[in-house]
């Protein structure tokens, strides 16, 4: 059975412009309004429309700089991006994976992400250190494994002398010191599996900060 991909609907509208998120607020309420594929909205869509219209006169009104308008409007403006958020929600589940039938409420749809391939078969991700001369290292697992090894060399090292460090496991990132900043270094990794060392796996290039 093919598992349908969810379509999420993009509803983080809290650093949408206030004229953008009333445009935005309005082309959802006129696009849901009497339409066949969302037949039960969480949110009445003319109270939708009653609080657009309320928030569009509290934005023309705090113009003039008076706070107790300017607090009344960022009210309202929380009070449309909540009712939209649950439309959005709705409208995710409603639309069942159909992009057509999704396109058909006004929502605008959040990009499907993509897992972020590992850097090699053991080292899954490589950022730099909360402190200069450090790297984090994320690793894979792998089955049947009982512990890791991380090894670094200097780049341009002829021949590359290796520094090991162990790592216990795979949940937590390994933090690797005691490096000289502004330096590229090779980073490999390996495991130990069933009393036997794995192959260290392909060498990824470094520059540590």
């Amino acid at each position: 059975m093919t598992k349908v991909k969810k379509i999420k609907a993009i509803d983080g509208f809290s650093n949408v412009s206030d004229g953008d998120l009333v445009s935005r607020a309005t082309n959802i309420q006129t696009e849901m309004t009497g339409n066949t594929n969302f037949p039960t909205p969480p949110v009445d869509l003319a109270t939708l429309k009653a609080a657009i219209e309320a928030l569009a006169a509290l934005i023309a009104q705090a113009l003039d700089g008076s706070r107790k308008v300017i607090a009344q409007k960022h009210k309202q403006r929380e009070a449309v991006i909540h009712m939209l958020q649950l439309l959005g929600r709705y409208v995710s589940l409603t639309s069942n994976g159909d992009m057509a039938i999704f396109h058909t409420s006004g929502f605008q749809a959040a990009a499907p992400k993509t897992p972020t391939p590992p850097l090699t078969e053991k080292v899954r991700k490589v950022e730099h250190g909360p402190n200069s001369g450090q790297i984090t290292v994320w690793l894979k697992s792998v089955a049947g494994a009982s512990s890791y090894e991380i090894r670094t060399a200097v780049a341009n090292a002829v021949p590359p002398v290796w520094i090991s460090a162990p790592a216990s496991s795979v949940k937590s990132p390994i933090l690797v010191s005691g490096l000289t900043p502004a330096t590229t270094y090779l980073l490999q990794a390996r495991a130990l599996v069933k009393n036997a060392y794995t192959d260290w796996s392909d060498s990824i290039t470094v520059i540590c900060t």
